[in-house]
């Protein structure tokens, strides 16, 4: 991790310019291995509440959320796990919020990889607020966590169950389990 020093400014500071170079080396390779590894490194440091601000002054959370459009599974896997940890401090939920964190989280739902649409629907759950919760339990993606917790996959079902039984409304369920009758369309269950 990092070097533990006498004081804890100095730890602020080592800590501040270790993620600035990886955020630096992030945008100034070519190599997309070493892309990968550098957001998989910002992801798990998103974990510690003690990187948040530094996180924030370097820009990382909308990193982050452009990472979710990318066309490489990867990237999107990486950014969509270190938006989920994110998640839990107050500012960067209002953060994410406030640029279209919803919209672009819930689109990660389609993904094909299990990792993905796992951190997907921990996030969303993160982020429900009263003000964002309609967005979040719209009638698509109440549906797709119905697909979700018929899956074979305990993981995913599992978390999709906790989902339904705690952000929906038993006229959410009836409403996306109505649409789901009438529809043959739906998000595709991950792969792995």
């Amino acid at each position: 991790m990092f070097p533990r020093r006498g004081c804890s400014g100095s730890q602020g500071s080592d800590r501040f310019e270790y993620l600035q170079a990886l955020v630096t080396e992030f945008q100034d390779t070519d190599s997309q291995e070493a892309k990968e590894q550098v957001l998989a490194n910002l992801a798990n440091f998103s974990y510690d509440p003690a990187n948040y601000e530094h996180l924030r002054r370097l820009q990382v959370p909308d990193l982050f959320l452009d990472m979710l459009t990318e066309d490489q599974e990867n990237l999107v896997e990486y950014g969509m796990g270190g938006l989920c940890n994110l998640c839990l401090d107050k500012v960067n939920k209002a953060y994410i919020l406030q640029n279209r964190g919803v919209e672009l989280v819930t689109g990660c739902l389609s993904s094909p990889r299990e990792e993905t649409v796992l951190s997907a629907i921990t996030a969303l759950m993160y982020l429900v607020t009263p003000a964002a919760r309609s967005q979040i339990t719209a009638p698509p993606v109440v549906e797709c966590m119905l697909r979700f917790s018929l899956s074979e996959n305990k993981r995913l079902s599992n978390l999709a169950e906790v989902f339904l039984q705690d952000y929906c409304s038993p006229e959410q369920l009836v409403r996306a389990r109505s649409l789901q009758e009438h529809s043959a369309l739906g998000i595709p269950l991950p792969s792995d």
